[in-house]
């Protein structure tokens, strides 16, 4: 299975849309089966009872196989009593208030895996963050918990919450953006950015854009056409390594002549931009192995 570090592209995929070849025709790294606002609440029980299959489906065509429940206050316990049925990799929660909400979910993970005899802690969870109040708990939310491995950013409900108009350029979003970031980044923990929930690619490729420049390295997605963009934007190109390679090979030069930086195109290079260097490489290195 792809580590959860390595998922660049998180696909929410509605119960009556979702097929099991929803991960082979995206190309996304995660699929998330999506429960709330995307499955109307009479089309729920179909949805929960193919879970298990599609999950099969999923994994077999190497994606993680994930769901969105509901809140547990609402119909969400009915929806993870049958999805925990096909023992998803991941359960996202929506509408996270603060980590009341995530150490109530993993009680309930935990007694469905001892139910069904899973090894205990084999289901992670992935708190959503919707709101202008929950962006503030960000971090005591990612470390609520040991089963949370990532945090995700909503879009359409966090625009709401802050009263702002929905915009393709996402200014609205800057800051919730940046600041989700670093809090995960503090925590720990990988943080997932929002979808970009316009049609043109043009756009979809700016907003990846803008999404890695300020260090994400993951994003979610709801149109299954945007899985082959987004993975190919959150993958370190062939330029960007070669670079890389260069900083590395100046700065390791530099050191072996006892200066303590490099001098590369005008740009000094210090230790943090040759750690981002060799971790560039890494990270194209471990992609590669999962193409």
């Amino acid at each position: 299975m792809r580590p959860i570090h390595l998922c660049r592209s998180w696909l929410f995929v509605g119960g009556p849309q979702a097929v099991v070849e929803t991960a082979s025709l995206s190309k996304a790294d995660a699929v998330i089966l999506e429960l709330e606002d995307f499955t109307p609440p009479e089309k729920r029980p179909e949805a929960r009872k193919n879970a298990p299959h599609l999950f099969e489906a999923w994994r077999a065509a190497d994606a993680i196989a994930a769901v969105r429940i509901n809140p547990l206050w609402e119909d969400g316990a009915d929806d993870l009593a049958a999805v925990m049925e096909g023992r998803p990799d991941i359960v996202m929660l929506p509408k996270v208030r603060g980590a009341q909400d995530i150490l109530a979910l993993a009680e309930a993970v935990a007694a469905h895996e001892k139910r069904l005899g899973m090894k205990p802690g084999e289901v992670r969870i992935v708190p959503n963050i919707e709101s202008a109040a929950a962006l503030f708990l960000t971090r005591d939310i990612a470390q609520a918990h040991p089963r949370v491995v990532a945090c995700l950013m909503a879009s359409e409900d966090m625009t709401a919450d802050l009263g702002a108009p929905r915009s393709r350029e996402g200014t609205e979003l800057a800051f919730a953006r940046a600041h989700f970031h670093a809090a995960c980044t503090a925590a720990g923990m990988i943080s997932i950015d929002y979808p970009y929930t316009f049609s043109d690619i043009d756009g979809l490729q700016r907003n990846c854009a803008e999404a890695r420049a300020l260090g994400y390295k993951a994003k979610s997605l709801v149109a299954p056409e945007h899985g082959a963009a987004v993975n190919a934007a959150f993958t370190p190109s062939h330029e960007e390594c070669l670079e890389a390679a260069r900083i590395v090979e100046a700065f390791e030069a530099a050191r072996k002549r006892g200066e303590d930086r490099a001098h590369l195109d005008g740009h000094l290079v210090e230790v943090p931009t040759y750690r981002n260097a060799l971790a560039v490489i890494a990270r194209a290195a471990e992609l590669d192995r999962f193409a």
